[in-house]
């Protein structure tokens, strides 16, 4: 599988220094990560800096235990989560298992608390997560800004505590903020150490040392920050990291262009032709986008899809991306019920992907061989292609193209997702990319109104898609009378009636129904949160949900049906005026 574009080109020099000054113990910790291959570019470079308390007694352990588990829990999440959630998740955990480690030391006093600071440079991006008084800056050219703000109360010159740190409190509210990265941007992290005793003068000067392209040494830096803190009379742990940006991704169409034709099309593969040791039996579908065989691998005798591009867009740079990362993402997607993509190290003499082959039918075969199915047959089919989908939010992956074609059903009955040509992974969307990609590529007759309208697609987007194969499901028809493919505006969506699935199949259960009925409302706010709150009303019946038409104005267009009424009550009120 190609990846090559998941190799990030970003290159840093960097230093840093951790010492315990004139205190008997250092509870600082620091840490520096930068990764190679696919793993810099999914998840990106990451500097930490934490200062245990000293109050809380257990300070050296929290900041040690912050700086390391999150350098080794942070890169072990998944590649299709965005920075924001993979940290977040890291982060919310490790607190916890602070504050729960200072629970038990209660009596003692004993406590697992810690400031902590880090940045994460993705891309052309970076990305900035911090609690507590330790500090981040930036040196861009002659302007050093300071990223983060204390969250120190004072209660005098003389005192002061931290409002907020790691292990302090069972709930954790740590600021993020991201912002661009150019090419020889400076970063300096540092403890209280440090800058409560260096006015951001001196800082800035040592700084701008670091801007000279010749000087590689940045821990003799560090060590000249730390000298002039202790001459000011630091009496506290003193740590620093310093961070230069040399080199970030290329963002030349021409250079992305060059390495995504590496490996040609593949010809047109006819019945008993074999490529790369894998026999074409037979066509299985094709379009004008894609073609998918049958194929046989000659030395296992394993049966597989092979996806091939077809070779209308061999010259179109953001089709042959899209087909690449199809393959990338579908096999971090690991679910019995979405279609497993096989890995495989034999080389690629073309470009093309397998999967696992499904001998069955797909969900739009079903439905029209069983126009007034049973509906317990319905919900235990509805049921997997939920669990499916879960997988796909699960990795912050959306699939945006849920139809009953691409929704396949083996001999057993058993439910496969399949088709990642259409999907939007978060932490893959980060990665900057010259290549402008098309739209939201899903069908219209099954895409929620904001995606047809504005290209905006999220988990609430999904469950309007999930809505209406349920309907087809149960009444072998399509909802609004099939005029969804046809609406292109706000207008045409709120013309559309409604007809209830139980007019069409008598045995739909009402509460079923209204179910459904919520899933496919225009606005996504009121629909189900998640999938798996439209699941839980299939299976747990509401009894708000009553025998009624939803074609009625108050649940097609509120804010009309409350305009009429007031226009009702204010000609009421001047015909009571007029002849009082």
């Amino acid at each position: 599988m190609s990846e090559w574009h998941l190799h990030s080109e970003s290159r840093f020099t960097v230093g840093q220094k951790s010492i315990a000054g004139k205190k008997p113990e250092n509870e600082d910790a620091i840490g520096i990560r930068i990764p190679e291959g696919t793993l810099l570019s999914s998840k990106g470079a990451v500097a930490v800096i934490a200062d245990g308390v000293s109050a809380a007694e257990a300070g050296k352990e929290a900041s040690e235990t912050c700086v390391h588990n999150f350098l080794y829990d942070y890169y072990s999440t998944p590649d299709t989560w965005s920075v924001k959630k993979s940290t977040t998740k890291v982060l919310t955990a490790l607190n916890r298992w602070l504050y729960g480690q200072g629970r038990h030391f209660i009596d003692a006093g004993k406590g697992y608390v810690s400031t902590f600071s880090c940045i994460v440079f993705k891309s052309h991006t970076a990305t900035v997560f911090h609690v507590g008084d330790s500090r981040i800056y930036r040196l861009r050219g002659q302007d050093l800004e300071q990223l983060t703000r204390d969250h120190t109360t004072y209660i005098s010159d003389k005192q002061s505590y931290l409002a907020r740190a790691m292990g302090l409190d069972i709930n954790l509210d740590v600021d993020c903020r991201s912002l661009d990265v150019e090419q020889d941007d400076i970063f300096f992290l540092s403890t209280d150490g440090i800058h409560d005793f260096l006015p951001d003068k001196k800082i800035k000067e040592v700084l701008l040392k670091a801007s000279e392209p010749e000087l590689t040494d940045f821990e003799d830096l560090c060590q000249l920050l730390i000298d002039q803190a202790l001459s000011n009379d630091s009496g506290d742990n003193l740590s620093c990291q310093i961070l230069r940006v040399d080199k970030l991704p290329k963002q030349n169409v021409n250079d992305v262009t060059q390495k995504l034709t590496e490996l040609p099309f593949p010809p047109y593969l006819k019945e008993g032709l074999t490529l790369d040791g894998y026999k074409i039996e037979k066509e299985l579908h094709a379009s004008n986008r894609s073609q998918l065989y049958l194929v046989t691998d000659t030395e296992t005798g394993n049966r597989y899809c092979m996806k091939t591009p077809s070779v209308n867009y061999e010259d179109d740079p953001a089709y042959i991306e899209r087909f690449i990362m199809e393959s990338w993402i579908g096999s971090r997607i690991q679910n019995s019920h979405v279609i497993k993509v096989i890995e495989t190290h034999r080389r690629k003499s073309c470009l093309y992907y397998l999967t696992e082959y499904v001998d069955g039918i797909t969900l739009e075969q079903w439905i029209n061989e069983h126009p007034k199915p049973p509906i317990q047959e319905v919900l235990y089919i509805f049921e997997q292609i939920i669990k499916g989908v879960r997988a796909f939010h699960r990795k912050e992956t959306l699939h945006q193209d849920l139809k009953p074609g691409n929704i396949m059903l083996d001999r057993n009955g058993e439910a496969k997702i399949i088709d990642f040509g259409s999907c939007y992974a978060k932490g893959v969307a980060e990665i900057s990319s010259p290549i402008e990609q098309d739209g939201i590529l899903g069908t219209a007759g099954y895409s929620a109104p904001e995606t047809v309208l504005s290209f905006k697609s999220s988990i609430r987007s999904e469950v309007f898609s999930l809505g209406v194969i349920l309907y087809e499901m149960m009444t072998g028809k399509e909802p609004f009378e099939g005029k969804l493919n046809h609406c292109r505006s706000k207008g045409a969506y709120l013309r559309l009636k409604y007809i209830p699935s139980f007019e069409v199949n008598p045995l739909v259960p009402f509460w079923a129904d209204g179910a459904i009925r919520k899933a496919l409302r225009y606005e996504p706010e009121r629909r189900h949160q998640d999938i798996s709150e439209f699941l839980y009303e299939l299976q747990h019946p509401n009894p708000k949900y009553k025998k009624v038409n939803d074609s009625v104005l108050a649940d097609r267009n509120p804010v009309l049906m409350w305009q009429i009424i007031s226009g009702m009550l204010f000609t009421a009120l001047c015909i009571s005026l007029y002849f009082r």
